[in-house]
């Protein structure tokens, strides 16, 4: 539940910013007509990412048991790859996300409403989709799936109140390093989905060794127990993983944090700086 919280709370944030940021610089910039399109744009994305979860959900139920393994194991390397990208490309754009966006609706307001509405599709679909693919997978593979959907839930309305709250300027946060700190815990989620997914894969017989286990502590680390339930829901913990989903784990986790922390970039202006100057500028509109 807290892994697919902290999807919903990040890749939530993601969006809510991005709109905050395109609604503060119309206001500032006298474009209040121009904001019907923003949500008409923002309306699409929620319902082509619901509607891609839906697909995906009720889509594989008729498969045979290979046919669903076969693609839960791709799609869960799928979204590993997304979450992966997502992670270095907000840790790199944060400090500087407001510009570029207004980059982009400068050119969109000069095009006309069409651009609009497709801004703010483009802006906020991507992060649906990627919290569609990565929930479905979590949820597929759950025994109850509604613990990481509302999971998922209670992330996505956290950061609608924290959006909304930074935009009426009530908070300032750090982005450089919420989106660090998150970033690094989403990694190690991903790992666990990237093993299931390699488990799935050797269960549909498209990778061997699905009876050669690294260990077995499932007498000590129970799955129905309540750390062992609290490890499964953060971080997929499986307590007799085969020898190769072992490492995998290990071949994603360690390079892709090392490469993730290694580089901080004090050279750019403050982090906050982007949410300081939205707030502002939302309270000049």
């Amino acid at each position: 539940m807290f892994g697919n919280y902290l999807i919903g709370l990040r890749e939530g944030l993601e969006a809510t910013l991005v709109v905050c940021i395109l609604i503060a610089y119309l206001v500032r910039t006298g474009n209040r007509e121009k904001l019907l399109p923003i949500w008409i744009g923002v309306g699409i994305a929620v319902t082509v990412s619901l509607a891609f979860g839906a697909g995906l959900q009720f889509g594989t139920k008729e498969l045979t048991f290979t046919a669903q393994e076969a693609i839960g194991g791709s799609l869960s390397i799928a979204a590993v790859g997304l979450v992966t990208w997502m992670v270095f490309w907000m840790r790199r754009t944060a400090r500087h996300l407001r510009t570029e966006l207004e980059g982009k609706l400068d050119s969109a307001l000069a095009v006309g409403t069409g651009a609009l509405v497709a801004t703010a599709f483009l802006a906020v679909g991507r992060e649906g989709i990627e919290t569609s693919l990565f929930v479905w997978r979590s949820v597929d593979a759950a025994d109850d799936g509604a613990r990481p959907l509302m999971g998922a839930l209670l992330g996505i309305a956290t950061s609608v109140v924290m959006g909304w709250l930074f935009y009426r300027g009530a908070l300032r946060i750090d982005l450089a390093k919420f989106f660090t700190w998150t970033g690094g815990l989403l990694i190690v989620v991903a790992a666990g989905v990237l093993a299931y997914g390699v488990h799935d894969l050797q269960e549909a017989e498209f990778l061997g060794g699905l009876q050669n286990k690294a260990f077995d502590v499932s007498s000590a680390v129970p799955v129905d127990s309540w750390y062992g339930v609290l490890l499964k829901g953060t971080v997929n913990f499986q307590p007799d993983p085969t020898v190769v989903q072992v490492w995998v784990w290990v071949l994603y986790v360690v390079p892709v944090l090392f490469f993730f922390l290694r580089r901080q970039t004090p050279r750019n202006p403050p982090a906050g700086r982007d949410g300081e100057q939205t707030q502002t500028a939302a309270r000049q509109g």
